[in-house]
């Protein structure tokens, strides 16, 4: 099947140059002509053309007028506009161009003239049109690469966070529930206005994810000491507390190596400070209140949570409505007391959100 005709539309006040122009361009194209902009205005109602040839001077609305109205009308703005004039002054064409004509034909006009500029304007047209599907086209396949990179981290994130997972003993799941308490929190403390600034500036995709290297220096922990059925002696306890400045070594190696700095400062911050209380007693260096960087502030209740709410080798899992109470009673020295009052306004919905 042969390509469809291209479409144009002559506008001219004089049979005779609407004549000349159809009997020109017929032959190449299919060609309506109309003798005002009034009804050129009600032929686009029903069609939609390639280019239109439009004469400046007409009575009741010039060309002036007719481009002015069709560049400020959305469906039909971005055709092409050939204006046909008789008048070969500067300052006329100047004119005519600024308002938006891409070409001028100077009256009397030959049809190989006629021919050759239509020619060449639709020419540009098509390279206009391929280049924006071909950058439309680009940006959908950056936007899938980018979607499998971040798909692949992830993978290889979780496959990292599940092995120490599996060295500390951890029933399944620490770490896509904490992820999903970390995404609430976001959201509610975003809607509550709280952090509002700091909180807005992140990827929330990256922060979340980020989370699950919250406890990757466990890997540097001996296991008779990550699984230990009992309680931790004190030297034991000191023992497994470098595990959060293991976690922010380990990932600043990461960092030196790689240009994607975003993700993995949450995640640094995360690994080295979710330990820290807001009173200062917590570790591994007594940080308090403001000086604990917000992504450790964060992950702290979400992780004590999850850690009260889900047996371990060395305890039973407790109630929600005992985590609670614990968390509660440790707003304001355990933790950030603004970050603690958005939590408990919405416990229920982490109750929900761990599946309890």
């Amino acid at each position: 099947m042969g390509q469809s005709r291209r479409l144009i539309v002559v506008v001219d006040d004089d049979r005779t140059n609407l004549s000349n122009a159809r009997l020109s361009l017929m032959d190449t194209y299919d060609v309506f002509t109309v003798s005002s902009g009034e009804k050129l205005f009600s032929l686009l109602e029903k069609v939609t053309p390639d280019l239109i040839l439009l004469d400046i001077e007409m009575p009741e609305m010039s060309g002036y007028d007719v481009i002015r109205i069709l560049k400020a009308t959305n469906k039909v703005a971005g055709i092409p506009v050939i204006f046909l004039s008789a008048l070969s002054d500067d300052d006329s064409e100047v004119e005519g161009l600024d308002l938006g004509a891409v070409d001028y034909i100077f009256k009397p006009f030959s049809k190989k003239i006629l021919l050759k500029h239509i020619e060449l304007q639709l020419l540009i047209e098509t390279q206009k049109q391929e280049l924006k599907r071909y950058a439309n086209d680009l940006e959908g396949m950056v936007a899938n690469k980018t979607k499998t990179v971040f798909e692949l981290q992830n993978s290889i994130l979780r496959t990292v966070a599940e092995l120490v997972e599996r060295r500390d003993d951890i029933t399944g799941g620490h770490i896509e529930r904490t992820q999903n308490y970390l995404r609430l929190l976001v959201t509610l403390l975003l809607r509550n206005g709280v952090y509002q600034n700091e909180l807005s500036a992140w990827d929330t995709d990256l922060f979340v994810m980020s989370s699950q290297l919250h406890d990757v220096g466990k890997i540097s922990i001996r296991d008779e000491i990550l699984m230990k059925p009992g309680s931790l002696s004190a030297e034991e306890f000191e023992e497994m507390k470098k595990h959060a400045v293991s976690g922010a070594d380990i990932i600043r190696k990461i960092e030196d190596t790689t240009t994607e700095k975003d993700f993995l400062k949450h995640a640094e911050l995360m690994a080295e400070s979710h330990h820290e209380k807001w009173d200062g007693t917590g570790y591994p260096y007594g940080l308090k209140s403001y000086e604990i960087p917000l992504q450790g502030r964060l992950m702290a209740i979400v992780d004590v949570y999850d850690a009260l709410t889900n047996e371990r080798m060395y305890k039973k899992a407790q109630s929600h409505d005992q985590a609670i109470a614990i968390i509660r009673n440790g707003l304001g020295t355990h933790f950030d007391p603004l970050i603690a009052e958005v939590f408990l306004k919405y416990e229920k919905d982490f109750e929900r959100a761990g599946g309890k």
